[in-house]
């Protein structure tokens, strides 16, 4: 379990995809169901379809294009969110988010979603998870016109919520934003080892790292916010 100093902590940024929700969606629609429906509409293989998107991802990897909804609807031509609903089935929240969320909240703790997510994406996921009713803000980075990879969202972000950073926690699944949060001087990271269910847990070194969020609850609920 990673120590977090909680007295230390007031305010909570959280990632969606992989870190509150289970990343299984989201892999599976991007890796999967969206070069499959490539595939069926040009007649070409799926392995081409699924080699075409990879080097284009690759291309657009960490810019606000990437999570882009709109982008990708010109792109290939497609309602990129009625495809999501094909498979919205699969859009599941973490075994361990809600009793995590629910320690913060009892704790006094200001807690704000962040996510590269586009709006619509994010609408889909809340449709699906009610996560509007354990988060006091929801915010999509779409909003600044830029990604948690930039310095000019964490400017924006502490513009806009008033966020001190010595006090601040971010938890995030991608090593590269957490970097970013890291840079720009938040002060307290936490990295989550398996963001997809299905698949292994990974071992992360540079960052305190974390698989199951219960083991955090009794501290943080013994551990009141100074500010609450």
């Amino acid at each position: 379990m990673p120590f977090l100093p909680w007295k230390e902590i007031n305010t909570v940024l959280l990632d969606m995809d992989g870190t509150l929700l289970d990343l299984h969606f989201d892999n599976q629609f991007w890796l999967e169901h969206l070069p499959q429906k490539l595939a069926e509409r040009s007649g070409r293989p799926i392995a081409s379809c699924r080699q075409e998107m990879h080097e284009h991802y690759a291309r657009v990897s960490g810019r606000i294009e990437w999570y882009c909804l709109d982008y990708w609807a010109r792109h290939l031509d497609m309602d990129i969110v009625a495809a999501k609903r094909e498979i919205e089935h699969l859009i599941a929240m973490r075994d361990d988010t809600l009793p995590f969320l629910d320690a913060l909240h009892e704790s006094g703790r200001e807690v704000v979603l962040v996510t590269n997510a586009h709006p619509d994406s994010l609408s889909l996921k809340v449709e699906h998870t009610k996560l509007d009713n354990h988060i006091d803000t929801l915010i999509s980075t779409h909003e600044f016109g830029v990604t948690k990879e930039s310095q000019d969202l964490w400017r924006a972000l502490q513009a806009r919520l008033g966020f001190d950073p010595a006090t601040t926690l971010f938890v995030d699944d991608s090593l590269t934003i957490l970097q970013a949060a890291r840079e720009f001087g938040i002060k307290h990271v936490l990295a989550v080892k398996n963001p997809d269910s299905k698949q292994p847990e990974r071992e992360i070194e540079d960052f305190p790292a974390i698989s199951d969020y219960r083991t955090l609850v009794d501290e943080i609920i013994s551990t009141p916010c100074a500010n609450g």
